[in-house]
């Protein structure tokens, strides 16, 4: 299968550079996969697409401010470090650096508040392990980091960002880019699905290179994912069983909560249960995986060849996505991380 498969033409103007001016106003686009179809809707009409007692999964990761600018010690040029993940007492990180190719053990960089860090080791896809001389604690990255924006996404953090780019029920710190299916979300929109009998639980996947890294193989099943780590507690799979043996559909809100359950799920559709607790993953899905735990997908519009567009392909069915992001495209609609969202079951 090709990577070039999950191609298209986007035009410039249809990228959300912002999320809309109030939260919960997207367009929603409705996709029935027995029916191979698709209708256009508005976020404030999901509660009622939603069956009554269903259960809906959701990622309460929350993003750290993990951009950092620094300049290099030796020359005083600038580099852009992104931490991908802690490795030990917050002073040992998995990041990525501006220019990487450049970037070799032993190069420093001095970071704000009088902080270095220093490059220990090189990993693949350019992915750099640095010592920094103090902790880089949440409090530190409050004040001298950046929210991570997506690359496509030309412009600097603004003020604004700080809350747009978390979900309301943002808890557990520790993400690169937001679960941001879950953008979408606001606590109106949470109280009219618990009125409407729609049980909720939460995952936590921290979202790190495995994520956003792009696909470069041609065929798709060379590409490698990197791993992620994602935790479920006991009161969350006690929910996703429940609900499975009593025949209630499962909705992942997003492709992280997606990629936990499935990475989780032990047995098969017709019967299983969930690992709980803290486990790694680097599932990848694509066509003609089989699902064994949701028959729900609320999701974003995603990039070309991208393994959340593969992810998304998977579970509608390549042909009807196809579809479905033409008339988004033609209607308009807006796409990726600020853009637009769409609901398959």
């Amino acid at each position: 299968m090709k990577t070039s498969d999950f191609s298209f033409e986007l035009p410039e103007e249809l990228i959300a550079y912002h999320p809309p001016e109030k939260r919960g106003t997207c367009r929603l686009m409705k996709l029935d996969r027995i029916a191979q179809t698709y209708s256009h809707r508005g976020m404030a009409d999901l509660p009622d697409l939603i069956p009554e007692g269903a259960l809906m999964v959701f990622n309460n990761t929350r993003v750290r401010r993990a951009r950092l600018y620094g300049e290099n010690r030796e020359t005083g040029g600038q580099a852009e470090i992104l931490l991908l993940k802690d490795l030990e007492n917050l002073t040992l990180w998995e990041c990525l650096i501006s220019k990487s190719k450049k970037q070799k053990t032993g190069r420093v960089f001095l970071l704000p508040e009088g902080v270095e860090a220093e490059i220990v080791a090189q990993e693949e896809e350019g992915v750099r392990i640095i010592r920094t001389s103090r902790p880089l604690t949440d409090e530190y990255l409050r004040t001298a980091g950046h929210i991570p924006l997506p690359p496509y996404i030309r412009r600097m953090d603004e003020e604004s960002d700080d809350t747009r780019y978390q979900t309301v029920y943002a808890r557990e710190t520790g993400s690169v880019a937001a679960p941001t299916a879950g953008l979408h979300f606001t606590e109106e929109i949470l109280a009219k699905l618990n009125r409407r009998g729609v049980e909720r639980a939460y995952v936590t996947l921290h979202v790190g290179m495995g994520t956003f890294s792009p696909v470069r193989t041609a065929d798709l099943r060379d590409h490698k994912m990197h791993t992620e780590s994602y935790h479920i507690g006991e009161e969350t799979a006690r929910a996703v069983e429940k609900a499975k043996s009593e025949g209630r559909p499962v909705y992942a809100v997003g492709t992280t909560s997606l990629r936990t359950l499935e990475s989780a799920w032990v047995g098969d559709a017709d019967g299983g249960h969930l690992l709980r607790g803290s486990h790694d993953t680097d599932i990848f899905i694509y066509p003609g995986y089989e699902f064994k735990v949701i028959q729900g997908l609320f999701t974003n519009f995603h990039t070309p060849e991208s393994t959340l567009l593969m992810l998304v392909s998977a579970f509608s069915g390549k042909e009807l996505i196809d579809r479905a992001y033409a008339a988004a495209i033609e209607e308009k609609y807006r796409f990726f991380s600020y853009g637009d969202a769409m609901l398959i079951d």
